[in-house]
């Protein structure tokens, strides 16, 4: 075969489309990379707000810790003598209810919005006597008198007024930080004084209002925990361990959860951090590893709330849509190359290269638009606008409307089912293949009466 005949044989051709298809996933690729980078700056610009604002809270607690004495006995150059050391005791609530308002809003870095809330919170319970008959510690040894409630929260910077503790009638102020890291990483504690009351309920009460940012989420510390909150955010996702009882409206949601001592993993009282080992995790990482409160995250993984959800999903949205570039470019190309084999019309690879790179640059559009007119509409939008473009050039080199007109059917088709698709999360699995069977069946069809044997090969 000479020069020339390489240059119009079909067989050649429909080479140099393949190879021409696989180098136009690179910039495919590099889209991806592009959508990466711009998710990452909406992360930047959420932990910015959240950082003036309030970061992502969860309330722990309280928590009821009473200190003891031990008493040990070392050798030191030959004589007895005493070492004491002061250890803590934690008691968690018998009863713990949590009634709240969570009143968000938005702020805006940029084109990127984040969603943020200042939660009122009311806090009352009870917790029983602590309890020292289990341990082998003399009732001399225990410190009642320095016993203290404390409440975890990971910024403290997000809180907006004064907090006091009312503990069995009396009024005790929260001061910052822990005494001890044993259970909670930051938060807060008020002393309460348990001597002379070392039996009997002790009724608590609260009053918390903070900031935070998207995430609002509580530890189940009671033996019974019972949390409502009510919010006018109409688009709410539950996140955690537990999902609520909830009403959900066009004017916010109102979620109720009660969790049980049984429903968690950790006891109600302990001696310094809480060994536990985490059974029948779903998880091989988390079965059979000791862990504390103060190290686990969530208390085991126990921890429920909310999340404000702004529903801007064009990234997610952008990505499932490129899994379906290469069936664009082969599909547009096959059409091409239809009409090549069917109408002795010859285009150029340099041609089939512009036409490849305008649907690639269909993404670049999707992506920049949605930021600011949502998904929907930016899709819209970028399949018009490449679609015109790739019909008017396709006039251009068959200089004809015909072919043309083809060619932008065929575009319209792709990419209103690859829309369909994306739509139907559940169902994009099934929707797919049965059209990708479909079309396949339709090349085969187009092409069943070209002989490629006599077709300028």
């Amino acid at each position: 075969m000479d020069i020339k005949n390489m240059r119009s044989s079909l067989s050649v051709k429909l080479f140099v489309i393949g190879f021409l298809t696989a180098l136009l996933m690179i910039p495919t690729g590099m889209i991806a990379v592009l959508v990466n980078d711009r998710e990452n700056r909406q992360a930047d610009a959420f932990r910015e707000i959240s950082e003036k604002w309030g970061l992502e809270q969860t309330v722990t607690g309280p928590i009821l810790t009473v200190p003891y004495k031990t008493v040990t006995e070392i050798q030191v150059a030959g004589e007895t003598r005493t070492s004491e050391q002061v250890r803590y005791a934690h008691f968690l609530p018998e009863k713990l209810e949590v009634n709240g308002t969570l009143n968000p809003e938005t702020r805006k870095r940029g084109i990127y919005e984040v969603a943020v809330y200042t939660a009122d919170l009311e806090i009352k319970g009870e917790f029983a006597a602590p309890d020292f008959s289990d341990w082998d510690i003399e009732a001399g040894n225990v410190m009642f008198e320095r016993a203290f409630v404390s409440l975890g929260l990971p910024d403290l910077r997000g809180i907006r007024e004064e907090v006091t503790l009312d503990w069995n009638g009396a009024t005790a102020g929260f001061t910052p930080g822990l005494e001890t890291n044993e259970v909670l990483a930051s938060g807060m504690n008020a002393r309460v004084d348990l001597k002379g009351k070392e039996t009997g309920a002790n009724k608590f009460s609260l009053r918390l209002k903070m900031n935070g940012s998207r995430d609002l989420m509580f530890a189940p510390v009671g033996k019974t925990t019972a949390v409502k909150l009510a919010s006018g955010w109409v688009s709410p996702s539950f996140q955690g361990a537990f999902l609520p009882q909830y009403e959900l409206s066009g004017k916010g949601f109102i979620a109720d959860w009660k969790v049980l001592e049984l429903n968690r993993s950790f006891p109600q009282k302990f001696l310094g951090t809480a060994p536990v080992t985490v059974q029948n995790q779903p998880f091989p990482e988390f079965r059979e590893k000791p862990m504390s409160i103060a190290g686990a995250s969530g208390l085991y993984g126990a921890d429920f709330g909310v999340r404000l959800l702004i529903p801007a999903d064009e990234y997610q949205q952008t990505v499932r849509a490129l899994k379906y570039a290469i069936m664009l470019l082969a599909l547009t190309f096959l059409v091409l190359f239809f009409y090549e084999a069917k109408r002795d019309v010859r285009v150029h690879p340099l041609q089939y290269i512009l036409i490849g790179l305008a649907l690639s640059l269909f993404y670049v559009l999707l992506l920049s638009l949605a930021e600011y007119i949502g998904f929907n509409l930016a899709y819209l939008a970028a399949a018009l606008a490449v679609t015109a473009q790739i019909t008017l050039y396709s006039k251009a080199v068959f200089r004809a409307w015909r072919p043309a007109a083809l060619e932008a059917l065929i575009l319209v088709f792709i990419y209103g089912f690859i829309f369909v698709i994306l739509q139907l999360e559940d169902y994009a699995l099934l929707a797919g293949s049965l059209g990708l069977f479909v079309i396949l069946g339709l090349v085969m069809y187009v092409s069943r009466q070209i002989d490629w044997y006599r077709v300028n090969n």
